[in-house]
């Protein structure tokens, strides 16, 4: 199987890893710069998205080749604006998802990983 990594991160990680037809998106954040996004949840996930998209992208996939995304949100209660801003992302044909409520670093409030496929060649 091939394996190809795509970007580099501060700490131990890939931005992403293409194993075979697939495409494995690390925890994305809303940091920009080593700033935490402010402008609450919908910034946020806009922003965590964003990230998404651009990862993505150097892996030469598109968000319409995501088929799963992992979220992570520090607060049940903003489950209702996290959908509105992530419905925008996929507008069409959304991938599977799970969402969990837990903590995260700073005052990050969403986190979200995601694998695309997308066949090589």
């Amino acid at each position: 199987m091939m394996k190809k990594v795509f970007g580099k991160a501060a700490v131990p990680l890939s931005m992403a890893v293409r194993a075979g037809d697939y495409v494995y998106v690390s925890g994305q954040v809303p940091v920009v710069d080593g700033v935490v996004v402010e402008g609450g949840i919908v910034a946020q996930t806009a922003a965590v998205l964003d990230h998404v998209t651009a990862v993505l992208k150097t892996a030469g996939c598109e968000m319409s080749d995501v088929v799963k995304t992992f979220a992570i949100l520090t607060d049940a209660g903003n489950f209702e604006e996290f959908n509105k801003v992530y419905a925008t992302y996929f507008p069409v044909a959304p991938p599977a998802r799970t969402t969990i409520e837990a903590g995260l670093m700073a005052d990050i409030m969403v986190e979200i990983e995601a694998i695309a496929y997308k066949p090589i060649g």
